[in-house]
């Protein structure tokens, strides 16, 4: 089960599911491209090498620290499923992405104020089976769940995944993928788990 308020709970070998959206319920997201540029940040502060600008800027660079298992963008909010090897990591990537984000939509859609509707919420997991539920859940978030184009379950069921993307944890605990694809189908068993983690979001 998880247990809530982590932001005050850093705690290394440790599971968070994290989740945030846009202030007053507003999407965060307003084109694909936005999308696109989320999960590029994604590639820039989670790939195998360090990404550095055209005008030289280093970003930081957490793929030692932070590994990110799922995610799924929805139109006024997103979640990931990350595992946090070092203290502080997942605090760190989620500054450096929510800030980087924030700017560049600001930028495009000239506005200004806070994106977001306050800081993210995250919840540390602490057993294998809810690890597990909370893939599953990430994952069905949208209506057409098995053909969306920006959750991570497309990784899962025809491989090919980018290096930011680590799904070896998840995977490796039903060893092939097709076991793990029939698992986030099985409605029945996955119910209770929803209404569960619906209402531990809802009092985040």
């Amino acid at each position: 089960m998880p247990s809530r308020n982590t932001a005050r709970n850093d705690i290394i070998d440790s599971y968070y599911h994290v989740y945030a959206r846009g202030a007053n319920k507003q999407s965060v997201f307003l084109d694909p491209a936005d999308k696109d540029y989320f999960i590029h940040l994604f590639a820039r502060y989670l790939s195998t090498d360090q990404a550095i600008s055209k005008t030289g800027v280093v970003y930081p660079h957490y793929y030692t620290q932070l590994e990110l298992l799922t995610y799924c963008l929805m139109d006024n909010h997103f979640h990931l499923l990350l595992y946090q090897a070092e203290q502080g990591a997942l605090a760190g990537f989620m500054k450096s992405l929510m800030t980087s984000y924030s700017a560049y939509f600001n930028r495009k859609y000239k506005r200004s104020g806070s994106l977001f509707e306050s800081r993210y919420k995250a919840s540390r997991i602490t057993n294998d089976s809810y690890l597990l539920h909370i893939s599953r859940y990430i994952h069905l978030n949208p209506r057409s769940w098995k053909y969306f184009s920006y959750s991570s379950l497309r990784y899962y069921r025809k491989g090919d995944e980018p290096d930011w993307l680590r799904i070896e944890r998840i995977l490796e605990l039903f060893g092939n993928r097709d076991a793990y694809l029939e698992f986030v189908s099985d409605y029945q068993d996955n119910k209770v788990m929803i209404d569960e983690i619906k209402h531990e979001l809802a009092d985040m």
